[in-house]
């Protein structure tokens, strides 16, 4: 039984690996969401008007 037991831990171990590389190796999901997309725009826009008149430091 001992020697079952040593047989069982490495082929677990490969097939938890196996799923993990998986699902690590799936496509990434659509990013293709208009309201998302639109309020990234606009807060890059806020982030370039909030630096663009900040130059005292330089």
């Amino acid at each position: 039984m001992a020697a079952l037991a040593w047989l069982i831990i490495p082929i677990v171990a490969l097939l938890l690996a196996t799923l993990w590389a998986v699902w690590a190796a799936r496509a990434p999901r659509a990013t293709a969401d208009p309201a998302s997309l639109a309020e990234h725009q606009r807060f890059r826009a806020a982030m370039e008007r909030s630096t663009a008149g900040d130059r005292s430091d330089r």
